[in-house]
């Protein structure tokens, strides 16, 4: 396996990922909670950009069963059902329904690499079965979505740890560059921490605005097993599973 690192979605040529697996990374907080929602039943994530374009597509989809829910600068969108708090997403609350989310960065990713011939969600919360369901892949990149263009810890660590996984799984035919090394090293140094985790810039700016408990959730590792999937703009689990 041929593995590539993106420390951010800017770096990324959507164009050249055609014969890729591309595994996206948001761990405070899209990618966390996209995992939560299906993992509480939901039954797919439509992920999109703006707040506009959410507001249309789950009125298309017909609001008895379709949620809203994203954040801009941290909160929940006004009028939305849901922020990106991944403890929002209850079985009480998203079973059985499609939702409809749009993120600072996390959405903006995934969109970003919808043209790689595979396209898996991870997060701390699910490491291990994204390392298991994408091993057999040729090519991998790793996209972090960083934060508002800039490097993010969380999500580089992550990168990190999902490389290290597959490295024991794979063994000397793992290949990587500077920036799978990089990713890589920082795993090895720090683990997941949770002081860590709150002292990122994610980090600070959820605590700003009283979601410092998401970070502690959020850095739990492999609590799931389910890998959620891309395709055609719609994300559900990839083994088709129920929660």
């Amino acid at each position: 396996m041929n593995a590539t690192v993106f420390f951010t979605l800017q770096e990324v040529d959507g164009a050249v990922l055609q014969d890729h697996t591309a595994v996206v990374i948001d761990v405070l907080r899209a990618s966390s909670t996209i995992v939560a929602a299906l993992a509480a039943g939901a039954q797919a994530i439509y992920p999109v950009v703006s707040t506009e374009e959410a507001i249309k597509l789950a009125t298309s989809l017909g609001r008895e069963d379709a949620l809203l829910a994203g954040e801009r600068r941290g909160l929940k969108v006004e009028g939305f059902d849901l922020g990106n708090s991944p403890r929002e997403f209850t079985p009480e609350m998203v079973g059985g329904k499609r939702v409809v989310m749009t993120t600072t960065n996390g959405t903006r990713a995934l969109l970003a690499v919808d043209g790689a011939e595979h396209v898996l969600v991870a997060s701390f919360l699910n490491l291990s079965a994204v390392a298991a369901a994408c091993a057999d892949a040729e090519r991998l990149a790793v996209v972090c979505a960083g934060r508002e263009g800039r490097f993010s810890i969380d999500d580089t660590l992550c990168a990190g740890m999902l490389l290290s996984r597959l490295k024991e799984r794979l063994g000397g035919t793992l290949e990587v560059e500077d920036a799978g090394r990089s990713a890589l090293a920082l795993a090895e140094a720090f683990g997941v921490d949770d002081a860590l985790l709150a002292d990122s810039a994610a980090g600070r700016s959820l605590a700003e605005v009283g979601m410092l408990d998401d970070v502690a959730w959020c850095g739990r590792v492999d609590v799931e097993e389910l890998v959620p999937k891309l395709k055609e703009r719609i994300i559900q689990r990839a083994d088709g599973g129920g929660s």
